[in-house]
């Protein structure tokens, strides 16, 4: 078991040399893009990357503090799921808008990866390899998609 300093020295280790990894491949508009801390230009539409010891999942999530609003935006996204689970090549699971813990609005569509640790640098391959390719994926989708946010934020 590590201890919290060394757990977090690991994590940020491995999400510096995916990061390093990333660097020189630019998005589907050609442009530079920290893929790490990928901006959408929307705000409370995010894509996160997570790992630990179990599992590493990758997510679009909505976090628009107006139920509303968080609605609209997962019923935009509902009516684009043909057009985003083709450009994944594959479907992720869907969450409805729900509160979180702290009582404010949240939902998203994610795909997991069970078996993998971060914490093991041999694992650092097949989690490198399974966010690269839905990340590039998701931006790919997201060049045209954002479009139809832009309306509602």
């Amino acid at each position: 078991m590590y201890t919290p300093q060394e757990s977090s020295k690991l994590k940020q280790s491995f999400w510096t040399t995916f990061g390093q990894y990333m660097a020189p491949l630019p998005s589907a508009e050609g442009l530079k893009v920290n893929w790490v801390n990928y901006k959408t230009g929307i705000s409370n539409i995010s894509f996160k990357m997570d790992a630990d010891n179990n599992t590493a999942t990758i997510s679009i999530l909505l976090s628009h503090s107006d139920e509303g609003i968080q609605q609209l935006y997962f019923e935009q996204f509902l009516q684009l799921k043909r057009i985003l689970d083709d450009t994944l090549q594959e479907e992720w699971t869907w969450e409805a808008p729900t509160a979180n813990e702290y009582g404010k609005p949240i939902s998203r569509i994610y795909k997991p990866l069970t078996g993998v640790n971060i914490y093991k640098k041999e694992d650092w391959p097949a989690l490198i390899s399974f966010f690269k390719q839905r990340l590039l994926l998701l931006d790919e989708f997201w060049s045209s998609a954002k479009y139809a946010f832009e309306s509602l934020a």
